[in-house]
């Protein structure tokens, strides 16, 4: 029993005097917490609309006043031009649209009823399912309130129309983020443990006495993930189209050359990884725990970044996931070109160029 105690005591010393593993113990537990209590929320609120009011009258301003005063909506434009408010949709601003006919009041008090029309985005089926039920609800109870008591002899009928996704497919949700989470799980991870494998197995030396410059020993480990990164993107492709009936409506040449760009990216943040880690074990660790977290709960993947507080939304702009995420939403699920995605892209580039230049200066070239 002596030699039991002595054991565990020894262990703990090892655990206290690791920061790291302190680190791993209190702190990602806390991060956790935080993350679930406060940010995280299944709750669709704070929904950008844009409302074209044709009829401004009493009626159409009653109903605008409910929505205005609605936490779950937040109006950013009052849109006079219809053909605005696709651009609306494209860049992302408003996730639904709701128009009002010139003759709206008219309407409401005859017997074949007014209409309104609803615009959701449907990339997104779940939250475009609820925000119109939102909406309908909204306009419902207005109706209710004309005439308490009585049935009433002239109804408003929603006419919906899902776009970008009118079969209702989730699917088409769950792939962008999908791919974001396997490049950056299969790139960082098996990258962060290519230089620190040579540093574990003795053959470091090899390299360093080699005629080979920093850079090039970097760029000799990056290419097979690369590689092999490419081969996944393509089969994820295959499996979309013909498994999960996702159809691509964007350039297929723009979608690569992203997918190329944030593989780059994630192999630069592998590299550095593996350059300030002595131990493949912890090189894993922090890319798989440090970076899968991110990616799942930081992007818009799985939770709206609208719900979450200010500060989880200023931490999600230095996860690059979340700006190929919205890169491959856009492009293969709306059909955008370039034009709609070039500051995402240039950011992603920024970060490869500031992800290598970091890697590249913390190589040793002496043990």
């Amino acid at each position: 029993m002596k030699q039991l105690f002595a054991f565990i005591r020894k262990e703990f010393y090892h655990v206290f005097r690791d920061r790291r593993t302190l680190l791993i113990l209190f702190g990602f537990p806390v991060v956790q917490i935080l993350l679930f209590g406060y940010a995280l929320s299944s709750e669709v609120k704070n929904i950008g609309i844009a409302i074209q009011d044709n009829a401004r009258d009493v009626n159409s301003s009653e109903i605008v006043n409910r929505i205005k005063t609605s936490s779950y909506f937040q109006v950013k434009d009052e849109i006079v031009n219809y053909k605005d408010v696709e651009s609306r949709f494209k860049d992302g601003s408003i996730k639904c649209a709701i128009i009002f006919p010139a003759n709206f009041g008219e309407d409401l008090y005859r017997k074949d009823g007014a209409q309104i029309q609803l615009l959701a985005d449907a990339s997104d089926p779940n939250t475009a399912t609820i925000v119109t039920n939102y909406l309908t609800a909204i306009i419902k109870a207005y109706q209710q309130d004309l005439n308490p008591g009585t049935a009433l002899s002239y109804q408003i009928v929603p006419q919906l129309r899902q776009l970008y996704n009118e079969e209702q497919n989730g699917s088409l949700n769950f792939i962008p983020g999908v791919i974001a989470l396997i490049f950056m799980i299969v790139s960082t991870a098996l990258t962060s443990v290519a230089v620190v494998r040579e540093k574990e197995l003795g053959t470091m030396e090899i390299l360093l006495v080699s005629p080979f410059k920093p850079i090039m020993v970097l760029i000799a480990k990056a290419i097979p993930y690369l590689v092999l990164s490419l081969v996944n993107f393509i089969i994820i492709l295959l499996l979309s189209v013909f498994v999960l009936d996702v159809e691509i409506r964007g350039s297929l040449v723009l979608i690569f050359a992203e997918s190329i760009l944030f593989i780059i990216t994630c192999l630069s943040l592998g590299l550095l990884i593996s350059n300030v880690t002595d131990s493949q074990q912890t090189a894993m660790l922090i890319a798989m725990m440090g970076m899968m977290l991110p990616t799942l709960l930081l992007t818009g993947f799985m939770f709206p970044l609208e719900n979450m507080p200010w500060i989880f939304q200023v931490i999600s702009h230095i996860v690059p996931s979340r700006y190929y995420y919205a890169i491959i939403k856009a492009v293969m699920l709306k059909g955008m070109g370039f034009s709609y995605v070039w500051k995402e892209t240039l950011i992603l580039v920024g970060m490869s160029v500031v992800l290598l230049s970091i890697a590249l200066k913390r190589f040793k070239i002496r043990l």
